[in-house]
């Protein structure tokens, strides 16, 4: 793939951030978690799309009903209630997930709407029961600084996170309800991003800030984001599904490409939404929505927000992530570099909870030191290594069925799509490694420490610790 002049195309886009929240969910008491509960509420409904307030229906929402699909829903009692049903009306706003949202914005640089009206936007691809998602919009105007200038945040708003999707058929679809009503915040950029590095720069900034609050969800699933982009003859893309930051770049510039490519054709292209796939490649899923999507709820009153409230939560907004950056390193023992790394992953924190027998130090080599090797020494393509593919990999090291060395040849491995069967990778106990060391020393008398050790190493490669064949060779080689 060529570089890309990205100026000389035309090129434009804008991040839209979706991040979860904790506590209770939008419209009701329920618990904002996924539960793993067994179902034992089941629900079957049929939805088409409405006119909206500009008097008209919206495209992409006539795409969906015209599929015709029926949708089944499934949940536990003591997670949801009839409000996830939509048989209850919405309850008053979640004032908790409010206050967490607007201390984001606050640190975007926003201003704080004086009423937060919430509107009703069409959804009938059965992800909301009721057809609709309830969003507002809170703050206005903020920014944020990077490398390459300031990026504009116009819109940040709060709405209900959408129920999750379980099973596809040709004519249904069926959705986990837990999900539905968890309080999201979206931050939406202007086109002020100057490439696709540029991108995932501001969506890392963006995700410092969300994890600079508490309140904000962690871990895997609780943080998306949605990318748009449009070059000069093209037409505007909405990217949904990006895996991980380090994707964002490689599914833009793909992107890109493919518009170039339909412009050489002669190809008229229309406003649309693909999905992100898993080799960074972007497939059509449908029509770009409009303005006629969206009409006032009825149901839920106004929250008006007073100028002493606002000042109340300025003064007290935490500190950035960013800024914290010396207790970072100090909480997990980390070099300064590999810090300021290691704070970018909204799942790093999550590992070391998670890994507990393993140094933070090692779990942030693993996700951000060896992919770097890999790339350079091995020449792959360490980008289409996914948060699961490092979960998996300090699993089996937490575990002890594994030694580091194995790490890296098995990452490898999964870049290259090979079958990976862990018996491969079992270590070697230290009685065996010892007598195997003994026998290579006698076959081989007279090298160096040096020279062993690459021996015993090329035999158990993977299998056993540099540091263990180096204390039993200082034994035997004097």
């Amino acid at each position: 793939m060529e570089k890309i002049d990205y100026e000389k195309l035309g090129f434009r886009c804008g991040l839209e951030c979706h991040q979860q929240l904790e506590g209770k969910k939008l419209f009701c008491g329920c618990q904002a978690i996924n539960s793993s509960k067994e179902a034992d509420v089941f629900a079957d409904r049929r939805l088409r799309a409405v006119v909206g307030e500009t008097g008209e229906i919206d495209v992409a929402a006539r795409h969906e009903t015209e599929k015709g699909r029926h949708f089944r829903y499934e949940g536990n009692s003591e997670d949801i209630c009839l409000v996830e049903l939509d048989e209850e009306p919405p309850h008053p706003m979640n004032r908790e997930a409010l206050e967490t949202a607007l201390k984001v914005a606050l640190l975007l640089n926003a201003q704080i709407v004086d009423e937060m009206q919430v509107m009703r936007k069409t959804v009938v691809d059965g992800s909301n029961v009721s057809g609709f998602q309830r969003t507002a919009l809170i703050a206005r105007s903020g920014f944020i600084e990077t490398s390459l200038g300031k990026v504009r945040i116009p819109t940040i708003c709060l709405e209900e996170e959408a129920a999750q999707k379980l099973e596809a058929g040709k004519d249904f679809v069926k959705y986990r309800l837990d999900r539905l009503g968890i309080p999201l915040i979206e931050i939406a950029t202007s086109a002020d991003i100057k490439d696709a590095e540029h991108a995932k720069e501001a969506a890392a900034y963006i995700g410092m800030v969300l994890r600079s609050v508490e309140g904000v969800k962690r871990g895997l699933g609780t943080i998306r984001q949605d990318v748009n982009v449009s070059i000069k003859g093209g037409a505007r893309t909405e990217i949904k599904g990006f895996q991980d930051l380090r994707s964002i770049p490689k599914v833009i510039d793909f992107e890109i490409n493919r518009q170039l490519r339909e412009i050489k054709k002669g190809n008229k292209m229309e406003n649309e939404v693909r999905k992100a796939e898993l080799d960074f490649t972007t497939s059509f899923l449908r029509p770009m929505p409009g303005a006629a999507r969206l009409y006032p709820e009825t149901d839920v009153v106004p929250v008006r927000i007073s100028d002493e409230y606002a000042a109340k939560l300025r003064k007290n907004l935490p500190k950035l992530l960013s800024e914290k950056s010396g207790e970072f390193e100090k909480k997990h023992n980390l070099q300064k570099e590999l810090a300021k790394e290691a704070m970018g992953i909204d799942y790093f924190e999550n590992f070391v909870k998670k890994f507990d027998k393993l140094d933070a130090s090692l779990i942030a080599n693993v996700i951000i030191t060896l992919p770097k090797e890999i790339k350079s020494r091995l020449n792959l393509d360490s980008s289409k290594l996914k948060k699961e593919d490092f979960e998996e990999v300090l699993g089996y090291l937490d575990d002890g069925k594994i030694a580091k060395e194995a790490i890296i040849e098995i990452l490898s491995r999964k870049i290259k799509g090979e079958k990976i069967s862990i018996e491969d990778f079992e270590g070697v106990s230290d009685a065996e490694l010892e007598k195997e060391i003994k026998e290579i020393v006698k076959q081989k008398p007279g090298l160096n420490t040096g020279a062993y050790m690459g021996l015993v190493m090329a035999k158990y490669r993977g299998k056993a610790e540099g540091k263990k064949v180096m204390e039993i060779l200082k034994k035997l080689v004097k």
